[in-house]
């Protein structure tokens, strides 16, 4: 055999000594994790008794690790992300005995609203920097100001004062016990909606994690809209507000009229 053809043939067959070499059943580089989300609807209508509702989404965890699996290292957070928006935080200042609001500060593009399920308590899930890169939790939305030149500590109090406005206003939410496993790879997660739940193209959002490591994340668009007369009103408000702003002058004239014929003294 011609020496120079030995490389060659060495070349060849290193990469098939090396996979033979391979325990049984192992591949050359092991799968990631998936993730598959579904909800139980794809649409909420509000109406005009609207009181919330329970949104369920079903989930499976593909490619996992059964050990891992078995020790309980794999964990799944569920969010349900409002339309995101300028929101601005006024505070208020006592000025000669009258509150006015003295200040105010604008973050830009922050969700509406936000909802969410986990596993376990998030802060046992992963590190608090993990969830800051990863925008997880209501602690840990960006909050960007829009042309800020204040000092860091008044940030930090716009910053904390937003996210209480939203929960005690029931829009912000979480619940460290909301996602449930129903076999070793599917779970099963609840999100509250509330009452005052804004209307248009919400966002669900299920993140893996697995020994604490974030893994992969999947999405999924819910709609929310309005039915009935109160859609109606908006729509017209919206989409013809020349019209609506003459019925809504015509209307009140009627009311007022017919309101003096019906208690008028003779």
């Amino acid at each position: 055999m011609p020496w120079r053809v030995v490389p060659l043939l060495l070349a060849l067959l290193l990469p098939s000594l090396a996979a033979a070499q391979m325990l049984p059943g192992q591949g050359t580089q092991a799968e990631r994790e998936g993730l598959e989300i579904g909800t139980s609807t794809s649409e909420i209508a509000i109406t005009s008794d609207f009181r919330g509702a329970d949104l369920t989404i079903f989930g499976a965890v593909t490619n996992t690790d059964d050990l891992l699996l078995a020790i309980g290292q794999y964990d799944v957070v569920v969010v349900l992300e409002g339309p995101r928006e300028d929101a601005t935080v006024r505070r208020k200042e006592r000025v000669f005995g009258i509150w006015i609001n003295a200040s105010s500060m604008t973050f830009a593009d922050v969700p509406h609203s936000y909802s969410m399920s986990s596993s376990r308590s998030i802060d046992d899930i992963t590190t608090p920097l993990d969830l800051t890169g990863e925008g997880i939790g209501i602690d840990h939305i960006p909050l960007r100001p829009i042309d800020f030149a204040g000092n860091f500590n008044s940030l930090n109090e716009f910053r904390t004062a937003f996210r209480r406005l939203q929960q005690v206003g029931g829009l912000y939410e979480r619940d460290p016990s909301g996602v449930r496993f129903v076999s070793s790879n599917l779970f099963k997660a609840s999100l509250r909606l509330p009452a005052n739940i804004p209307n248009g193209v919400h966002t669900v959002r299920a993140y893996l994690f697995k020994s604490g490591k974030f893994v992969t994340q999947k999405s999924q668009p819910l709609r929310v809209i309005k039915t009935g007369i109160e859609q109606t009103i908006t729509d017209a408000a919206h989409e013809q507000p020349i019209f609506y702003g003459c019925f809504a002058v015509l209307l009140a004239v009627l009311t007022g009229w017919g309101a003096s014929l019906i208690f008028r003294k003779d």
